[in-house]
């Protein structure tokens, strides 16, 4: 037995006895400690009423009525349709998350969580979208049990297998909602500047490309995306970019770029997918060419926990897993790309990135 594996069981006998627990609560020196992980043992019990509390101050528009200033509960209630008590455990929950804040006469105003959600709109895009997954997690061991897919989520992420105009709206407009953020992260970590010409592959809408136009307006950019989706790219690029129709999965990807950008891609798609995605990527870049893909990673560093949110996620949607910088990297290497790396962004718990070279 190794040594860290016999502290491990020494320390979860310790936690599990409840004479331990009522001597660590007893004890001035540890009960800071102690209760800390009851506290965080709470919030891993309390977690879905947490989100319920959430989804409800999002689909009621409760920030952005708190953000016109201090607000009486029970006028409060009428606004948001709501008995007077139920208005009141909503206000309570939202102040309890920091959406709200309870002033001392009794009204609310935008808290501290609230008035962030405001300003990144595409987090409240998700937090609406995540119906979803509510609905096919409310039987978690089923999705497990069946390899995940043949649910709710499942369905809203194959919107391209019969090119349904609305299922191609929401999930487009999901994805420009989201983009923002994501776009702004990528254009200051890495130099566009240094590249001719920009292939989107998966670019949606165009979000990104909207916002990479506009930082680097002389830059030869081009889309590809379902024809369903490209048809949206089109409308929204103008003259701006040249969008091509097409899958990635099965169609050969347009010449010319000497970078490919892969923009929250790769992660939706199993082992197998993406590793020929990657190859027919290689195929169309010339000899130095450069690859950028960025999307969350896996085992980093205090974003462990957004690994098993992405876990579930992607098991839910019946596709993908989340990889480490390291796991991609061998699947670039394989594909044919000499070097890559990982380059820095302003917020690596939610967005990593890696530069790769042909």
């Amino acid at each position: 037995m190794t040594v860290r594996r016999a502290w491990i069981e020494w320390r979860n006998r310790l936690l599990a006895s409840p004479r331990f627990q009522d001597w660590a609560l007893s004890t001035p020196i540890v009960r800071r400690i102690a209760r800390r992980r009851a506290q965080a043992l709470f919030d891993l019990v309390a977690g879905f009423a947490y989100s319920q509390a959430l989804a409800a101050a999002v689909r009621l528009d409760l920030p952005a009525l708190l953000a016109e200033g201090p607000q009486n509960p029970d006028a409060l209630a009428g606004r948001l349709g709501l008995p007077p008590d139920s208005a009141a455990v909503l206000l309570r929950a939202a102040a309890a998350l920091g959406l709200a804040e309870r002033l001392e006469d009794g009204r609310y105003m935008l808290g501290p969580q609230g008035a962030a959600l405001r300003g990144t709109p595409g987090v409240a895009a998700m937090i609406a979208h995540h119906d979803l997954l509510y609905a096919d997690l409310a039987d978690p061991v089923a999705v497990l049990a069946r390899g995940g897919g043949g649910g709710k989520l499942a369905d809203f992420w194959l919107y391209g297998a019969g090119g349904d105009p609305a299922a191609v709206a929401d999930y487009s407009r999901l994805m420009a909602a989201s983009q923002p953020l994501v776009a702004q992260q990528i254009l200051d970590a890495w130099d566009f500047g240094r590249h001719r010409s920009v292939l989107d592959v998966g670019g949606g809408e165009g979000a990104f490309l909207a916002a990479l136009a506009a930082r680097h307006p002389t830059l030869r950019l081009a889309l590809f995306d379902l024809p369903a989706v490209a048809g949206r790219a089109r409308a929204r690029l103008g003259t701006s970019a040249t969008v091509h129709g097409g899958d990635f999965r099965t169609d050969p990807l347009p010449l010319g770029a000497d970078l490919v950008t892969l923009v929250r891609i790769l992660h939706d798609h199993d082992d197998g997918p993406a590793q020929a995605l990657l190859d027919r990527i290689a195929r169309a870049l010339p000899p130095g060419g450069t690859l950028l893909v960025a999307e969350p990673f896996a085992a980093t560093p205090g974003a462990e926990a957004m690994g098993a949110y992405f876990g579930l996620y992607l098991l839910a949607m019946g596709s993908g897993r989340p990889r480490a910088a390291g796991e991609i990297g061998a699947m670039l290497e394989r594909a044919g790309f000499a070097h890559w790396r990982q380059r820095r962004t302003r917020h690596p718990l939610t967005l990593g990135m890696i530069v790769a070279t042909r």
